[in-house]
């Protein structure tokens, strides 16, 4: 066998047993939209891309934020629907890359950010319960969530 051969051989073995590529994509912007606020019959957009008034009878009935976050070393793609007053109506992970880590996802999970303001702490380990396996992700979550309602929580209206 050549040199080269015998280095390479192991470091293809090692490459090939490494976790493949993953991404789940659960929902689209506009499908997220429509589960987040079932009776608005029409989307405004705000900022492009971004920022949706939520209408329905010619009323607000909410917002829709789309924001992206690192999980560990990638992205998520996942969207917050305000109320009209700004608090969080419901959270929702559109798309995952991490091969790992997608509890974040559950509705259980999810759930814990109903009703939080921009006057809520927002600390894993603290009002948001952290998953083991998912620490980065749930955390900068967490992180995403927080740092909307400081941006949008107040000024929607």
């Amino acid at each position: 066998m050549t040199e080269w051969i015998r280095y390479a051989l192991p470091a293809a073995a090692i490459a090939a047993s490494a976790s493949p590529a993953y991404a789940m994509q659960y929902l689209s912007i506009e499908e997220a939209q429509k589960q987040a606020f079932p009776s608005a019959t029409h989307f405004s957009e705000i900022q492009p891309g971004r920022v949706w008034k939520a209408e329905a009878g010619g009323r607000a009935v909410g917002f829709f934020i789309f924001d992206r976050v690192v999980g560990k070393h990638l992205y998520i793609d996942y969207a917050v629907a305000l109320t009209p007053a700004g608090a969080v109506h419901n959270v929702e992970v559109l798309q995952y890359r991490e091969s790992y880590g997608g509890e974040i996802r559950n509705a259980s999970w999810l759930a814990q950010f109903v009703g939080k303001t921009n006057a809520s702490a927002l600390k894993i380990n603290g009002d948001i319960r952290n998953i083991a396996g998912a620490t980065l992700s749930s955390t900068h979550v967490t992180e995403g969530v927080k740092r909307i309602l400081a941006t949008y929580g107040s000024r929607l209206k």
